[in-house]
C-alpha cells in the first residue's frame, strides 16, 4: 500500500518556529501563504527532504527542493 510506505514526521518546536519564520518572511514580501503549507515546507527543510507537489506557487522558497508532479 502506498500510504504505508510514507514516513511521518512530527511537528517539533523547531519546525513550528521555522514555519512561523517562513510565514512572517513571505508576508513581509507581500505574499500570504497558508500556515499548514509553511509547516510542510519547514518539515521538509528541517529534514532535508524533497517536497512533492503539484502546486509550486504555495512553496516559493528557493531553498526548498521541489519535485513537480506531472
Amino acid at each position: 500500500m502506498f500510504l504505508g510506505a510514507l514516513e511521518c514526521y512530527p511537528v517539533t518546536a523547531a519546525i513550528a518556529r521555522r514555519a512561523g519564520r517562513l510565514k512572517w518572511e513571505w508576508s513581509r514580501k507581500g505574499r500570504t501563504l497558508a500556515l499548514d503549507d509553511m509547516l510542510i515546507a519547514a518539515a521538509a527543510l528541517e529534514h532535508g527532504l524533497t517536497l512533492m507537489t503539484d502546486n509550486r506557487a504555495d512553496f516559493p522558497m528557493p531553498e526548498l527542493d521541489l519535485y513537480s508532479l506531472p
